[in-house]
Formats: structure tokens, sequence, C-alpha cells
């Protein structure tokens, strides 16, 4: 039975809202502001599954004229939601053809030491793909989530009881390292081309690929050494011990002898995919396109069923609430708050130095995205205000555009819905909500001591400023 407390928050809390000074904005945008306050305490409190909170918030603001059914139902049309849905279904090939389970085993029995080493293991994999690969979705969901989730299958972890003896520890390991890698090249995450034009239009400098993966690798090798080892102790492993996991890695993979048909089916599925996706930008095909082409490649050549696409239910669970919290985020950015809150922020920084005015508007730009269900979101809807208040306050204009530019990746750190792995990894159940909002605060400090210090002193370093 869901306690009241559940449901009181979720409404004390717009009310509260709705009762404060409207700062120029009109009822119907208030009111926009005060149903976003409430779903997002909904999500939090949980009084019904999220998808339900967010069929509510759909019905409630078309009803109360806020948007059109047509603009409340246009989430699901966004490119992101789709990939996060054909991530969980590649997944589900790689479990249904036992071909995850293989990568796994074998991943358990080279590099599986220690917990932590493998944890370590998935971190590497994602950075030696992130150059090429520009959608950390893509990379993180599509293609090592499953991996993960085998992995942790082999030491029996599975989401429940057994999730804190090694599941719940990769999955927050790969999910917090991704972020870290995401920031360290210009061509790892979607927002990163996105702030390099920006800054092109918003001042005379350029920030090429060079210029960004230079001024992140410090204090990015740094991120990645300390990163998973904080998760690992936030989250730690109960099972420590992983021979015995090895030595079953061992016997399994010779019970299950060569590939099968549908392993190869999927194998060459999932490689002709991969290679879309590093490829896309010079194809022009999208991320998007190219993971639904492999789904429909799979069920054509029969490695999954229509009743494997029905069935996975986290998938479509995570469809419904994310691709609702995409739409209403978006509706906040065209009401305008983003950027009368830059503006404001502008007004009160005024006067100071120039690094502790940035340093200020970098904190306030990180935790700004509890708001935002996508970095591309993020960073179209504030970095241009924020990057030209910087300059203007006489800040450097490479140091500002390389510091907002990893923030804009790290910053995803907080919840579950801050960028697209984010709802797949935190989908499989392995991490609870409360948990997972109470490590990634944590984690964002942490990002917040290592991007800040040590950057600017690297930047300064460099000749940045």
């Amino acid at each position: 039975m869901t306690t009241p407390w559940r449901w009181i928050i979720p409404l004390l809390v717009p009310a509260a809202i709705w009762m404060l000074p409207h700062g120029g904005f009109d009822a119907r945008s208030w009111g926009l502001l005060c149903l976003f306050a409430a779903t997002i305490c909904a999500l939090i409190t949980r009084p019904a599954a999220a998808g339900a909170v967010m069929i509510a918030t759909i019905a409630t603001g078309a009803l109360l004229r806020l948007f059109s059914i047509q603009d409340g139902l246009s989430g699901y049309g966004n490119v992101t939601v789709w990939l996060i849905l054909a991530a969980f279904l590649f997944a589900r090939g790689l479990v249904v053809t036992r071909l995850g389970e293989r990568i796994a085993y074998g991943i358990v029995k080279r590099v599986g030491g220690s917990p932590l080493r493998l944890g370590y293991a998935i971190v590497l994999a994602d950075l030696v793909m992130a150059p090429m690969t520009a959608s950390n979705t893509a990379r993180a969901g599509g293609i090592l989530f499953p991996v993960t989730l085998n992995v942790a299958r082999v030491f029996g972890s599975e989401p429940g009881p057994t999730a804190s003896r090694i599941g719940a520890f990769l999955l927050l390991a790969l999910y917090h390292g991704d972020l870290v890698v995401s920031a360290m090249f210009l061509t790892a995450c979607a927002p990163n081309p996105l702030v390099a034009d920006f800054v092109r239009q918003g001042s005379s400098v350029r920030l090429s690929w060079t210029t960004w993966a230079v001024a992140a690798s410090v204090p990015g090798v740094v991120a990645l050494a300390a990163i998973p080892y904080l998760v690992y102790r936030l989250s730690p492993p109960v099972d420590l011990d992983t021979a015995a996991a090895r030595t079953l890695a061992s016997e399994r993979l010779a019970e299950m002898g060569p590939l099968s048909g549908r392993e190869r089916g999927m194998l060459i599925v999932f490689c002709l995919v991969l290679a879309l996706w590093i490829a896309g930008d010079w194809l022009a095909i999208s991320p998007t396109t190219a993971a639904l082409l492999g789904v429909a490649m799979l069920l054509l050549v029969r490695v999954l069923d229509w009743r494997d696409i029905v069935e996975e239910k986290s998938a479509w669970d995570v469809f419904v609430w994310f691709g609702g919290l995409m739409m209403l985020a978006g509706q906040l950015e065209k009401a305008g708050f983003p950027k009368v809150f830059a503006q404001a922020l502008a007004t009160a920084v005024h006067g100071w130095p120039w690094i502790w005015a940035l340093v200020l508007m970098l904190v306030v730009y990180l935790y700004a995205h509890y708001a935002f269900a996508s970095l591309v979101a993020h960073v179209t809807a504030m970095f241009p205000a924020f990057f030209a208040t910087a300059i203007a306050l006489g800040a450097p204009p490479l140091v500002a555009a390389v510091a907002f530019g990893v923030l804009s990746n790290v910053n995803a750190a907080m919840t579950h819905y801050g960028t697209g792995p984010a709802p797949i990894v935190f989908g499989a159940g392995y991490v609870s909500q409360p948990a997972w909002w109470r490590i990634g605060f944590i984690v964002s400090l942490a990002h917040l001591v290592i991007w800040l210090p040590i950057g600017f002193l690297w930047w300064k370093v460099l000749g940045l400023w």
C-alpha cells in the first residue's frame, strides 16, 4: 500500500511553487513549471510506477491546456527514446542467443581477477570505442550494457537480493565511467560537437578535436582512475572471491562449444550496427537509424521474434516514462526558463573575479541537470547563455568552453534520467532509485573536485589562461 507522503510531496511542492512570484511568466508557463516539479517529485517518491506517473502527467497537462495532446506525445518521436528502446532489444538478442553469455564468460575468464578489475575493464573498453562512437547511448547502452549484464549473471547476481553480489557495482561502474569517457573527446558524445559549434558562434576561438582531447586528458585520466574506485566504495560488491566464477566460466565455455547459427547471426548484426555507429558521421546515418536497422535484421533472420519484442517489459516501461520526461523538459525550455535562470545568475555574479564567477556558474550549470532528461537539451538550452555570460565577465573563452564542455557530460551523474544510458542501466533493476540518487550526488561532488582544481591547473599549464 502506498504511504500518504508519497502523494503529498508531489502535490505540495507544485502548490508552493505556484504561490511564488511568477517573475514575468504567464500562468500557462508557470503552470508548466509546477507540473514539471510535480512529475519530478513523483518520480522520486514513487507513489505509482514511473510510466503511470508520466501518463497522468501528459493527460493533466493536456487537460489544463498547458500543452496540446500532440505536444504531450511528442517525446515518443524523439530519436534518443527510440535508440534506448533498440538498445534494450539488442540486449534481448544477446540473451536469447546466449552470445552475451559467451562474451561475458570470456571476459570473466581473462580479466576476472577481482570485481574492481572487471569494473576497470568495462570502462577501458568504453574508452577504446569512445573517439569513434558519438552516441554514448549506443556505446554504453547498446554495446556494453548487455555484456555487463551477462558478466553479473555469471556470478549469480540478479536484480533483487543478489544485486549487491557484483551486479550493482558493475552497472554503476559502467554508467559513471561512461560519463567520464564521454567528456574526454569531442566525438565521444552527441552534445560535444554542439558545444564546439556554439563556441564558434559565440567567440573568436575554435574548440578543435585535439584541443578538447588534450585539455580533457589529465583530469580525465584522474577521473577514470578515481570514479570506478569511488563507485566500488559506495556500492561494494559482496562477492569478492572471483576464483569460483572464473572456474565456472571456463567450464561453461567448454560446454557451449563453437558458435551456434543464431549466435553467428547475432554477432554479424551486432558488428554491422557497431560499424554503422562508428562510421555514422561519415555516412550521414544516425545512431537510431543504425539501431533500428539492426533490430529489423534480427527479426528478419529470426534471431528475435515479435514475442521477444513484446515481452521486453523493461524496454517499454522506460520508453513510456523517459519519452514523457523528454517532452516535459522540451516544453520547459520553450517557455524560456533556462535563459531567465542564466540571466539571473549573471546578475548575481556581476563584479566578481572571473575565475570565481566561472566556478560558481559551472557548479550551477552542473546541478541544473536535475531538470533535464537529455545532455543535448541541456547544452541547447543553457550553454550559449552561460558561455556568453562567462566571457562577458572576463573568463578566457577556451577555458570557459572546455569547462562547460566537459561538465555537459558528467552532469548526468545524479539522476536515472539524465542521459540515454541512464534509464537503460537503471532499468535493469540492480540499483534502487534512492541508492542511484545518493551515489550519483556523491559522484557529482567528486567530478567537481577533479575537473575544477585539476582541470584549471592543467589548462594553465597548456596556456589556455
